[in-house]
């Protein structure tokens, strides 16, 4: 008889999820957590008052009624909106791209005026375009490219946008409306108590260990358990044996001002190439503190090496290639299966990944 009836490799959103409906059916279930705490990348922690975000900003959005329902379940949700601001190089402009935008940018004031003049400017890019620069071209124009997208994309990518692939931005999100909320989603907002208070309440009744590296003792932790649910790295399950699939990272700098408002929005955008982070979080405004002090994160994005937290797949050809060949040896596997954001090598959205963590317990749970 095995200990447990699900091994779960890691705390996240996925892992967590299942692990709530699991225990629910009855199962009995243990995480391992490499970390020293729960929650993944969505962890918060309190500073001066404040709930941080300590892996950058979490902004939960869904026009999904069933996930909606399910996480207010849980925890009851502010009504925050997303709508950040970019600055480049002083000038500040409002995101995504809108008649706000438009209007700062180009001296313009109505829908017709702002598409005449993106299409004047993107008339320059003749046939298809070969890279991202071209592609972003086309899309909004010059201006907006030099200006709003250049310099972001090429520190988050560490390559020039003329060295990058132009399905990365097939389409940009253009608005002509005065419309300042960055998400289209029927919901929106953040949990009152923070994300690490969701987590909690998923995996209450739980056996948890954290600072507890799974793939240290791989077969050992396996034989614990009728079936393991593994939201690391898939690379990393297989020693990195085909090779290393290509992530980009993050590095955090965090602070306590002593003031009570730095920037007057939650994300500012910082678009010129030569400022070395792509935003500063300030976090009281994700739940409207007017707490004496404040407490900011500048996001730097870095290349990933073995031994750093992998963020972004880079969902290129050649890496979604290796994924694929990694994918065969994981369906070889059992009594494991691979899910969540490294799992699967795929981007999730906080909603999509509880989506798929629910549509794997219905059909794994069925009785």
């Amino acid at each position: 008889m095995k200990q447990y009836d699900y091994l779960i490799v890691g705390s996240g959103l996925y892992g967590a999820v299942f692990a709530h409906e699991a225990m629910k059916k009855g199962k009995k279930c243990l995480i391992l957590e490499k970390r020293n705490h729960i929650g993944g990348n969505i962890y918060c922690s309190e500073v001066e008052g404040i709930t941080v975000h300590q892996y950058g900003a979490h902004i939960f959005h869904t026009s999904n009624q069933k996930v909606w329902d399910y996480v207010n379940g849980l925890c009851r949700f502010n009504n925050f909106i997303n709508s950040p601001v970019a600055n480049y190089k002083g000038e500040m402009y409002n995101m995504p791209f809108n008649m706000n935008t438009f209007s700062k940018m180009f001296h313009i004031s109505t829908p017709a005026e702002a598409k005449a003049e993106i299409a004047r400017q993107r008339a320059e890019i003749k046939g298809e375009p070969k890279n991202l620069e071209e592609q972003a071209i086309s899309l909004v124009g010059r201006e907006i490219y030099t200006k709003l997208i250049k310099g972001y994309t090429e520190k988050q990518w560490g390559r020039d946008c003329k060295d990058l692939p132009p399905f990365i931005i097939k389409r940009l999100p253009v608005r002509y409306r005065y419309d300042n909320n960055y998400f289209n989603d029927r919901y929106q907002g953040i949990p009152e108590e923070g994300y690490t208070a969701l987590i909690e309440k998923l995996l209450a009744g739980c056996e948890v260990r954290l600072n507890t590296d799974f793939l240290e003792a791989k077969e050992e932790y396996l034989a614990l358990a009728d079936t393991c649910i593994y939201t690391g790295t898939i690379d990393g399950y297989f020693h990195y044996c085909l090779g290393k699939l290509g992530y980009r990272s993050l590095r955090f700098e965090t602070e306590v001002l002593d003031e009570e408002n730095h920037q007057g929005v939650a994300v500012v955008n910082y678009t010129e190439r030569e400022i070395p982070y792509t935003r500063i979080i300030e976090h009281k405004h994700f739940a409207f503190g007017e707490q004496p002090k404040t407490v900011i994160t500048k996001e730097y994005p870095a290349d990933w090496e073995e031994g750093m937290e992998p963020y972004y797949p880079i969902n290129d050809e050649e890496n979604n290639r290796l994924y694929e060949e990694y994918h065969k040896l994981a369906e070889q596997e059992g009594n494991v299966i691979f899910g969540g954001r490294l799992g699967q090598y795929k981007y999730y959205d906080m909603d999509k990944c509880i989506e798929a963590a629910l549509s794997l317990a219905e059909s794994e749970l069925a009785e």
